[in-house]
């Protein structure tokens, strides 16, 4: 019989390998920045936010906040390591004020994850202690990043297409909550739980919508649009997603 750290472990792996696709989703967006050597009405905002996202939940991985996991951390430095190089495309192509807006947000996110980890580090000494003040703060964070998915829902029931939420996306951010759950149930971890249970919601709702108004949508709109939708649904979701853990 498989041990409950085995089940986790593969749980963990699997949460790896599905938050993974939703890292590098917005690959075709920065294909088109690249080639039209601009990036034009894309934003840096749901990078940045995915970058403190990341950063934190590496923190709160880490031994001496929260023991024995492992899989927490490799995932959010990967997707860490992802989200820099999409931000220095981003910022290699943007205009001088884009620049300092993004310079500006990933310095204050710096010094923001350095006090966490002072505070957390000073003030606090079991794992349960600094695994809890480190978890209620990633839980805040991922909650937040959960608000976007909403207006893209919103505006698929106001048009009746799904042209800017693409199924693969819309699935994998599903499968990528509900196998976190299943990782974090097995060896009981709340704040995994709650954040990536949070992400299921949306997750569902946005399949149920795709069944609702696929056939309603026009294929040349949905294919038109493709590369934007990654930005505007996994930007915020990946690991809101996306990925919170």
């Amino acid at each position: 019989m498989v041990s409950a750290t085995v089940a986790r472990n593969i749980a963990g792996i699997f949460g790896n390998i599905i938050s993974l696709f939703l890292f590098l989703s917005p690959i075709p967006t920065f294909i088109t920045i690249y080639k039209m050597k601009k990036v034009e009405e894309y934003k840096a905002d749901p990078y940045l936010a995915t970058v403190l996202n990341c950063a934190l939940w590496v923190f709160y991985g880490l031994p001496i906040v929260h023991p024995d996991s492992l899989l927490v951390i490799t995932i959010n430095v990967t997707g860490l390591a992802i989200e820099l190089f999409y931000l220095s495309v981003f910022f290699y192509f943007s205009p001088t004020q884009g620049k300092v807006k993004v310079g500006i947000w990933l310095i204050g996110e710096m010094v923001f994850v350095g006090i966490v980890a002072t505070c957390t580090l000073l003030l606090f000494n079991t794992h349960n202690q600094r695994s809890t003040f480190v978890g209620i703060i990633c839980v805040i964070f991922i909650s937040i990043m959960y608000i976007a998915p909403l207006t893209i829902m919103s505006k698929v029931i106001k048009t009746k297409s799904v042209k800017y939420m693409p199924f693969s996306l819309s699935l994998a951010n599903f499968m990528n909550g509900v196998i976190w759950v299943i990782y974090a149930l097995i060896k009981f971890d709340l704040f995994i739980l709650i954040g990536n249970g949070l992400g299921t919601i949306p997750g569902a709702v946005q399949l149920i919508l795709y069944a609702c108004y696929y056939k309603t949508t026009p294929k040349d709109e949905e294919e038109e649009n493709l590369s934007k939708a990654n930005l505007q649904l996994s930007g915020n979701e990946e690991h809101a997603k996306r990925v919170s853990a």
